[in-house]
Formats: structure tokens, sequence, C-alpha cells
């Protein structure tokens, strides 16, 4: 019997694999640092295989934090309005989310990144790429506040978020969402146009 060499054929074990090497590359060189190229290299495949089972690299990072929500689809609802009722927008999509049935899986990984360091790399290169950089990145006019202006408005999402889904402290946990959009939009918003203090 001739032992065949070369690429591994497409099956269920080839798309595990696949998903294995995203998930190491990701965590280790961040979602801009990792390519589809080295990805499919460490999985043994050839990088057409990537592109057969994921399509994107941002659909195969999506595939590896096992995304319940594509950001990419949800966060031009948030842009889409007066910009200086963005923070309102971008509190009440946030909440929507964690309140529908896709929250129990956001859930699920956030608890997770409070105790792993690699789910805690994978999740911060999701928020930072995905959600931060698409949505805050449209909203800021000196992108070298970005950064900064990033992190705040993170400060008040993630913190409501867990406030609200992990600790469950009342009576923030049962509020109707609209008043917590109406308390913390503008927090959001003057982080996202509001002076800055000097650095």
């Amino acid at each position: 019997m001739v032992k065949r060499s070369g690429r591994r054929p497409g099956n269920q074990d080839t798309r595990s694999s696949i998903l294995e090497a995203a998930r190491q590359a990701f965590a280790e060189k961040g979602y801009d640092g990792a390519s589809i190229r080295a990805i499919a290299g460490d999985a043994g495949v050839d990088p057409a295989l990537v592109h057969h089972y994921f399509g994107t690299k941002e659909k195969l990072f999506l595939a590896v934090m096992n995304a319940p929500i594509n950001p990419g689809e949800l966060i031009p609802q948030a842009l889409s309005g007066p910009r200086d009722a963005a923070g309102e927008r971008l509190v009440r999509l946030a909440l929507s989310v964690w309140d529908s049935p896709a929250g129990a899986a956001a859930l699920a990984v956030f608890r997770s990144a409070l105790s792993n360091e690699w789910t805690a790399r994978l999740l911060r290169e999701f928020v930072v790429t995905q959600i931060l950089r698409r949505a805050v990145s449209e909203l800021i006019d000196d992108p070298a506040e970005a950064p900064l202006r990033s992190g705040l408005v993170a400060t008040q999402i993630a913190g409501l978020m867990v406030t609200r889904y992990v600790l469950k402290i009342e009576p923030l946990a049962g509020l109707d969402p609209e008043v917590l959009v109406a308390a913390i939009g503008p927090n959001v918003q003057r982080f996202l146009d509001g002076p800055l203090p000097k650095i």
C-alpha cells in the first residue's frame, strides 16, 4: 500500500484543525497579526481550504470565538442616526444583544475570559477589532484619540454588562433597558466626543 502525502482532505477533523490553529494564531499574534496563509500552514491544509470552510479571516475569527452575533451586521444600526445620540444607540445595541438568546453565549465567553488568559486574549481581540474599531472609529473625528476614546467607551459598556448580567446587582439587573440607555448613554457620548483629560 502506498502512503499518500500532501495536504489533508476536507472533513470535520480538518475544520477542527483549522479552528485550533486559528485560535492559537489569534491569541498569540492578535487579529491583525494572524494570516490565513500561516493558519493554513499550522493546520496542514491549503489556504484555499480555509476560505472554503470559513470564507474570510473575519468569519474565521467569529467561528473561533463562537460568536453568537456578527458585529459587522449589527453595528451599522448604532452608527445610523445623529452623532450626538450615538452613545445611547451603542448602549441600546449592547443591551439588546445581551437580553436576546445570544446573550447566554456571550455571557459564557465573558465568564470564561475572567479566568482563562487564552480566552481573555481572544475576547480582547474580538472587542477591539470587531466592535470598538468598527463603532468608535466612525464616530471619532481625530484618529489619534480613537484608542483612548474606545477604551473609555469599553469601560462603560463592559461595566454595564458585568453589573447587570454577571454580578446581577439590583436594581440595575432588573431595570428597563431604556432607563439604562438614558442613564449610561450620555457617559458613552461624552467619551465619544467630549473633552479628554491631558495625557
